[in-house]
């Protein structure tokens, strides 16, 4: 399906049972729950999707699941977070099967590549293809930081449509719009700097909080992009402590933690994580109790 690249897109969390299989009921009542709040995409086997400690099978099993699940309501985008090559071409491959609108692509993980090594990467990723690829910037979370001068190295290969911009510098923002023009489309990759990187060109958001709080989400965004700055302040100022936890090492067991105190999810993940106990635990409790004691209405 045609993608318009803008809106909400929810990084999904994925669902485990208490024997660590993938639970697929649970990913599809939650998969409903966003729908309903009105999303413009889905993101599956993100980073918050813990995408590293799943087998490419059960990768598969996600997408085909999603895909047969949404049935064309929105368009679906699988992440590409691989080791090598050979693994990245053989999910895009995988996925393009299987019915995937489009991939969030990721430079390789665990190797810290080097410019030539990563442009190399994305551009092979994009030869494999037909379906549009956003780019995916993190330095923090990765190393690999892709500069505005790679978008614009990359802007002549027409499969690179996004960008999701991830470090944590909203001024890379109309850094890249200078460079490129309007030649991506610009998604906020961290979910404490929503305001700051609409207020300066973003179109879109891929955000992880949106797995708990879909509605007021997808409400900040509606705001902002009808350039209703109060009212998007003061919802943003109750929302931020919530999303200041999609950052850090542990904002995956973080945000699944919050998916289950609003009764939405679940706190497994899998090993190497762990479940939040003690003080940490206690931390995200008491972020969640305030949040919803002061949830506002509309």
């Amino acid at each position: 399906m045609h993608i318009d690249w803008r809106g909400v897109f929810p990084a999904l969390t994925t669902k485990f049972t208490g024997d660590d299989a993938l639970d697929l009921d649970a990913m599809g009542r939650h998969l409903q729950f966003q729908l309903d709040a009105g999303v413009h995409g889905i993101i599956l086997l993100g980073s918050l999707g813990e995408n590293a400690t799943l087998s490419q099978e059960e990768k598969r099993r996600v997408i085909e699941f999603f895909v047969n699940e949404i049935d064309g309501r929105v368009p679906v985008l699988a992440c590409i977070a691989e080791s090598s090559n050979r693994e990245a071409l053989a999910l895009a491959a995988a996925g393009e099967q299987l019915g995937v609108d489009g991939f969030m692509v990721l430079p390789p993980m665990r190797y810290p590549s080097d410019r030539r090594e990563t442009l190399a990467y994305f551009r092979a990723v994009e030869a494999a293809t037909d379906r549009p690829l956003m780019l995916y910037n993190n330095p923090v979370a990765y190393g690999t930081d892709l500069l505005p001068d790679d978008f614009a190295e990359l802007a002549s290969h027409d499969g690179f449509v996004a960008i999701k911009e991830s470090a944590a510098d909203p001024r890379r923002i109309p850094v890249i719009r200078r460079l490129c023009g309007d030649r991506y489309a610009l998604f906020c990759g961290v979910d404490d700097l929503a305001l700051e990187c609409f207020a300066v060109g973003a179109v879109g958001w891929v955000a992880g909080l949106v797995v708990a709080f879909p509605s007021e989400t997808v409400r900040l965004h509606d705001l902002m992009t009808r350039g209703k700055w109060d009212e998007a302040r003061a919802l943003y100022d109750w929302f931020l402590p919530l999303l200041q936890l999609d950052i850090g090492p542990k904002f995956v067991q973080q945000i699944k933690l919050v998916e289950e105190l609003v009764g939405v999810g679940s706190a497994r993940v899998r090993a190497p994580r762990l479940p939040l106990q003690g003080a940490e635990r206690a931390y995200v409790e008491q972020v969640v109790e305030q949040a919803l004691a002061s949830r506002p209405t509309w």
